[in-house]
């Protein structure tokens, strides 16, 4: 296959020069030869889930592509639904490089980017240049100035401006490398975010005549109790899906490696047990009421089965993307339509 070989190339150079090269080769590239270049175009194999009808139930986690440069490309490598962001209010550089790192031999990356981005108006022109007809998901976050308490402010302000482009939103509380924001999944803040959201939600579906659902990711190292309490919190603001997880501050499974001290959040294969166990934990409060978007660890079709079996709906994959390439898609889609 052809991707093994672009690996090695990548590979080769520093990692976000190499995350930067691959988006613009994508966005440069019409989407048909890219069905005939990787050949891995994935079966249909559709889900509805949130009211949305999915093609199959493999999507493209948010951060790979988070200004929405490359969306026709995702579909042509044959993701079910597409997740672009997180993508802030105002324009933002994120934080100082170098700010990724790979660990091959453990299938994981750590990255401290920060939130860069070009913001949210261009992000819509993207999305509006795209003309994209299938399920595509918005992440939105706080600009990084942006005091704590005031995050609100910036996430409605995300809100309104996705929520005519964007088939679901996710509410991103739980990036380790934004100062301060993982104190949102907590108590009186995470209560006064959702209750704020949920009516703009409200409003903004009787303005647009169409309801966009919301999701809120959150982070694999909550605390079992703290964990129950967000669940019961979703519950009670009637969000519309849950996404688990983004990345860990645990090195578990990474130590002794070349650059596993780094600062950041980790990905990839080390964090596949700990992600699952968090959907457990999930599926068991919210009993079938909100659905699970699953991710983190998905390295292989048997991952993403033992994330469905954990009591999720659907699936993401970033890490794995850059490990495996187009064929993580296939091979995903195939071992999930083995298990109905």
């Amino acid at each position: 296959m052809l991707y093994p070989l672009l690996r090695t190339l990548m590979f080769q150079f520093d990692p976000e020069t190499a995350h930067n090269w691959m988006l613009n080769l994508l966005h440069a590239t019409p989407v048909l030869p890219l069905n005939r270049l990787f050949g891995a175009h994935a079966p249909s194999r559709p889900r509805r889930i949130m009211g949305l009808d999915f093609p199959n139930p493999v999507g493209l986690a948010a951060g790979l592509d988070k200004n929405g440069e490359c969306i026709r490309a995702w579909e042509a490598l044959g993701f079910g639904f597409i997740e672009i962001g997180t993508v802030t209010p105002r324009p933002q550089l994120g934080n100082s490089k170098p700010r990724m790192f790979r660990l091959p031999p453990a299938q994981a990356l750590i990255n401290r980017f920060g939130f860069n981005n070009k913001g949210v108006d261009h992000l819509i022109e993207q999305v509006q240049r795209a003309k994209f007809k299938g399920i595509l998901g918005i992440n939105i976050g706080k600009n990084a100035d942006t005091p704590v308490a005031s995050a609100t402010d910036d996430y409605l302000i995300g809100l309104r401006k996705v929520y005519p482009w964007a088939s679901y939103i996710t509410v991103n509380i739980s990036s380790p490398n934004t100062p301060g924001l993982r104190d949102l999944q907590y108590g009186v803040a995470l209560d006064q975010l959702l209750l704020a959201l949920k009516a703009e939600q409200r409003r903004l579906c009787d303005a647009h005549g169409r309801y966009v659902p919301l999701a809120i990711k959150i982070a694999p190292d909550l605390a079992d109790a703290d964990l129950s309490l967000v669940a019961q919190a979703l519950l009670r603001y009637e969000m519309d899906a849950v996404i688990a997880t983004n990345t860990t501050f645990s090195r578990a499974g990474v130590e002794g490696l070349a650059h596993a001290e780094e600062s950041g959040g980790l990905s990839g294969a080390p964090l596949q047990e700990r992600s699952t166990a968090v959907i457990r934990q999930l599926a068991s409060i919210l009993a079938g009421e909100i659905p699970i978007i699953a991710v983190g660890g998905i390295l292989s079709g048997a991952d993403a089965a033992a994330k469905i079996t954990a009591g999720a709906s659907l699936v993401q994959i970033y890490t794995g993307f850059i490990y495996r390439g187009p064929d993580l898609i296939r091979e995903a889609v195939l071992a999930l339509d083995a298990l109905d």
